[in-house]
């Protein structure tokens, strides 16, 4: 196994977090703006990504604080399109975790055959934003 790049790792989970905070605040944002029939299912759902995002970036703070790397206190810049219509919040949220797959993806880059437990830890990252993905593009599928 390879050494870990200590710095470009905590660099990237310090990144992660920032992504994942700005997610809660992204989604919490969602769940209030949504209107019309399908509100309350869409207003759980995001509710339930903002749940999500916090869990990530403790997880991801609680491994870069055992990394010995100090924990930002910023959250990612957040996109206002200031369009809400359910099909343009799914838009954006589609777009939300297409970049949080490429943070973990780059995450999996650097630690890959230095840490069986950051490859670990990134490849599950991967497969939730990857199901996240999924299941967002399963609900714009009834827009047209």
């Amino acid at each position: 196994m390879k050494e870990l790049d200590l710095k470009a790792t905590t660099d990237i989970l310090n990144s992660i977090m920032e992504f994942e905070l700005a997610g809660v605040v992204r989604y919490t944002h969602y769940s209030l703006m949504v209107t019309g029939p399908y509100r309350t299912p869409i207003v759980d759902f995001f509710k339930a990504q903002a749940t999500e995002s916090l869990l990530h970036a403790q997880q991801a703070g609680e491994i870069l604080t055992g990394l010995e790397g100090h924990p930002s206190q910023r959250i990612a810049p957040i996109e206002e399109s200031y369009k809400h219509s359910v099909r343009d919040i799914l838009e954006e949220s589609l777009n939300h975790e297409k970049k949080a797959l490429t943070l973990y993806k780059q995450l999996l880059e650097t630690v890959e055959d230095s840490s069986v437990y950051l490859e670990e830890f990134a490849r599950t990252m991967i497969g939730q934003e990857e199901m996240h993905n999924i299941e967002i593009k399963k609900m714009l599928r009834d827009f047209s």
